[in-house]
């Protein structure tokens, strides 16, 4: 566990605190342990949420969608997966805050996609990118917030995105750094360079 908590995590990944670290449900001792467990938990969770019975009863814009599928992705290796954080990070809001910004988010990106107020993939991104600002869970936000947009895309008709072409992006690397270039642009208001990513 030591080797966990003292990891040197890739620039935008959240590290694991202490007592977080009391969650993990599985023994291992090193991050690649953890990565293969999480990778694992991730594939059950993407069946799960791919599956056409699911898609069919199941509003992926709705609060409890949000947690569940965190909770799906994670639960075989985090106590914690599917609840919202209660502490302060470096990224995010207020954790206080997280229960009323999470339905204002999924209602804005109802409104949006309902209304056609951006084109359907910027609909979908800015959503994304929103996501992780807010980031609700103390780990795996980009990789919920990138399989929750994915969702939306499919059960609205759409193609899944590609981000970046399927790279591994939680490790360091070209792909990571265009990913989180690209969340910083829009900081910005620049969607173009995510557009750009998240079809590539």
């Amino acid at each position: 566990m030591n080797s966990i908590l003292g990891h040197k995590f890739a620039d935008g990944n959240t590290p694991i605190r202490p007592e977080e670290a009391e969650g993990l449900i599985p023994r291992i001792s090193t991050i690649g342990e953890l990565n293969e467990y999480e990778a694992l938990n991730i594939l059950s969770a993407r069946d799960w949420a791919f599956d056409g019975r699911t898609m069919t009863s199941r509003d992926p814009l709705d609060e409890l969608y949000v947690r569940d599928l965190h909770h799906r992705m994670f639960d075989n290796v985090w106590k914690w997966a599917g609840t919202y954080r209660q502490t302060e990070r470096n990224i995010g809001c207020d954790p206080r805050e997280i229960v009323q910004r999470i339905p204002q988010l999924l209602a804005n990106t109802r409104y949006w996609l309902e209304n056609k107020t951006f084109p359907f993939d910027e609909a979908l991104l800015r959503f994304h990118h929103q996501l992780t600002r807010i980031h609700p869970f103390a780990n795996g936000n980009g990789r919920h917030a990138r399989m929750i947009a994915d969702v939306v895309a499919v059960k609205y008709g759409h193609a899944e995105f590609t981000w970046g072409a399927g790279k591994d992006l939680v490790a360091e690397g070209d792909a990571r750094s265009r990913y989180l270039g690209a969340l910083c642009a829009l900081d910005e208001n620049d969607v173009n360079p995510l557009l750009t990513f998240a079809r590539s």
